[in-house]
């Protein structure tokens, strides 16, 4: 009776678990390099870390560059308008997935192009793709820049990646996002705020804490202009 009630039991847990894997099918809304949105489903590319769009880095002659919004581009100019075919995922929480345009697998291009670092779960494949990015200096390992990962983070502690030498001034300028402390605008005053799992959290004008949050710029906070922009930079409005 015991057996078969293990039997039992891991049977459930083998359908459930094909379960939680699906397809996902359509031309998707690229937000940032490594996470998209197709209809009302967001989902991070699995094994793959782009910079967010608001991320410094520096190019190979040592200029600031915002990185993030040049991996985004670059691979919205890559795949077009055509269908992604996405085998998704819940990992951490989180959405993931595998997905591919055309029979190329998207984040294995990301990572060969130099555009995004190996996250969580990285195949040998992608270890191999960024290795080779790396070696042919192409993307962000041309100049310098700190993983998205750990940028999000705001690790001081955290290497310089990229094949240019750079200043411990330098060195700060990659950790740090370029917003000040007030809004730009009276119509741009949504606080975007990084908390402290490395999360942004976006509050509106009035809304119960927005009156207590400090921005600071060193910390990665932003403001936006409207709650669509915070959303495409990943932020999440704040649950209080």
């Amino acid at each position: 009776m015991l057996n078969r009630a293990l039997i039992a039991l891991m049977s459930l847990l083998v359908v459930q678990g094909v379960a939680a894997a699906a397809e996902l099918i359509g031309v998707p809304r690229i937000i940032n390099g490594s996470t998209i949105a197709i209809g009302k489903t967001r989902l991070g590319l699995a094994g793959v870390g782009a910079p967010s769009l608001e991320q410094v880095c520096l190019d190979a002659s040592g200029a600031r560059w915002t990185c993030g919004a040049a991996a985004r581009d670059e691979l919205a100019m890559h795949v077009g308008s055509q269908s992604w075919s996405c085998q998704t995922e819940h990992r951490d929480d989180r959405l993931v997935g595998i997905c591919s345009v055309g029979g190329e697998d998207i984040g294995k291009w990301l990572l060969g192009a130099g555009w995004a670092t190996t996250g969580a779960h990285a195949s040998k494949d992608y270890e191999a793709a960024e290795a080779d990015a790396r070696a042919r200096k192409a993307g962000l390992w041309a100049g310098a820049f700190i993983a998205p990962r750990e940028w999000r983070r705001r690790n001081a502690q955290a290497p310089k990646l990229g094949a240019l030498d750079i200043s411990p001034a330098a060195r700060t300028v990659l950790l740090h996002g370029h917003f000040g402390p007030t809004p730009p605008s009276p119509e741009c005053a949504i606080k975007g705020h990084i908390n402290r799992s490395g999360t942004c959290i976006y509050h509106l004008p009035g809304s119960r804490w927005y009156a207590r949050v400090v921005m600071e710029p060193d910390n990665g906070d932003r403001w936006f202009c409207s709650k669509d922009e915070a959303e495409l930079a990943s932020c999440r409005e704040t649950k209080r």
